[in-house]
């Protein structure tokens, strides 16, 4: 279909610092691998600053900037908002914008608080009886390794779950002397490794087992509790988690550990998933991430074991609509694959997921996280999860 015969489906971004560049650079990329039914136009960068929006639109390919994000509310050049900023401010912006009628993208966590995520939750279920969709930006999930896991655990390859092993580990705060941000802001960013690394984690176990976390034991701790001011001078505290550690029971029985850390020395970004079943394991890791490990139990001894899948094939997840086999896909490649999810849900009238539902899924066994580690690392339930 040509770019004269599709709907346009007018975008606007609200942040522009690194998820917002991460999020315009698949805006602007995904029409020329995809055919899409809907034609995305970047309409408008938001942010706080509107010299330094301007420059960031310029950069980045926004016809137009604000700098406040009500703005976008009214125009009608906007049907789409997608929304890269602290956690504090997502249910406001969220919730403005599905009651104005724009469809919604949000990056994980959905929320700082399950109150938070309930709202946000409910007015996306009634936004989509009017055709207004929503999604939550759980990024791995378009890994094509990931996909591959999911069907194949959907397909009964690995049988029943007995165990999954979850670490995101990083260490851009290993350094005592890294300045404080944000991200080190509990009332901005809700939690520390917990949310920003850790609802990756819960999120990826929960979509590849088709399992939900009943309850967790956790610790969480903070090895760094002052860290120097960016703008001036002196330190200031640390309001966050630097390490999260837990354990879970899945809904199908199946055991679970899930570590989450900012100062694990030497690691840059390993999102690690490992699942072992009756018929058989798989393993990935984000740093070799068109990778999947895959062990058939049913194989006979002699041959049996692990064994190396590129996820480059056309028959994989995603990867057809890329490069030739072999030609592996980078992290940037995962949201062009979120947003062409998205686009073509909205087109199709259907609900893309995940759903904000499933970012306050999450947000349920954080807090059960964060209610563990205060009493003392005690058995805590999650609220809603299914049985």
């Amino acid at each position: 279909m040509s770019s004269t015969n599709r709907p346009r489906l007018g975008v606007a971004v609200v942040g522009h610092a690194f998820m917002g560049r991460v999020h315009s650079h698949a805006w602007r990329s995904v029409d020329a691998i995809f055919e899409l039914p809907a034609r995305p136009v970047l309409s408008v960068l938001a942010g706080r600053d509107i010299g330094r929006t301007r420059a960031a639109a310029t950069r980045l390919g926004w016809a137009d900037a604000v700098d406040d994000w009500r703005a976008l509310l009214e125009r009608d050049d906007v049907d789409l908002i997608d929304i890269c900023t602290p956690g504090d401010t997502h249910a406001e912006i969220a919730l403005a914008a599905l009651a104005a009628g724009k469809h919604v993208l949000c990056e994980k966590p959905l929320a700082n608080s399950v109150a938070q995520a309930q709202a946000m939750a409910a007015a996306a279920e009634r936004a989509a009886r009017d055709g207004v969709r929503s999604m939550v930006g759980f990024t791995y999930r378009r890994v094509p390794a990931l996909a591959l896991a999911r069907d194949l655990v959907a397909r009964g390859r690995l049988g029943a779950i007995r165990h999954v092993r979850a670490q995101y580990l990083q260490d851009w705060l290993a350094d005592p002397d890294a300045p404080l941000s944000w991200r080190l802001d509990r009332q901005r960013a809700g939690s520390g490794a917990l949310g920003d690394i850790g609802a990756h984690i819960i999120d990826a176990t929960q979509f590849v087992t088709g399992e939900a976390v009943t309850g967790v034991s956790a610790l969480l701790d903070t090895f760094v509790t002052e860290r120097p001011r960016p703008d001036g001078p002196g330190r200031g505290p640390v309001t966050v988690d630097d390490a999260a550690l837990f354990l879970g029971r899945l809904s199908g029985g199946g055991l679970a550990s899930f570590e989450a850390s900012r100062v694990a020395t030497g690691r840059k970004n390993a999102l690690r998933l490992e699942l072992n079943g009756t018929r058989g394991s798989l393993s990935f890791d984000l740093e070799e991430m068109n990778v999947l490990w895959f062990h058939d139990q049913d194989e006979r001894a002699e041959t049996a074991g692990f064994r190396r899948i590129l996820v480059t094939e056309s028959e994989h997840p995603y990867a057809g609509a890329w490069w030739p086999p072999g030609h592996g896909l980078g992290y940037d490649h995962a949201f062009g694959n979120e947003i062409a999810d998205l686009v073509v849900a909205i087109a199709a009238g259907k609900d893309p997921d995940p759903s904000f539902a499933d970012g306050l899924a999450v947000q349920r066994v954080l807090a059960a996280v964060q209610a563990s580690a205060a009493d003392a690392g005690r058995w805590h339930p999650i609220a809603g999860a299914r049985p």
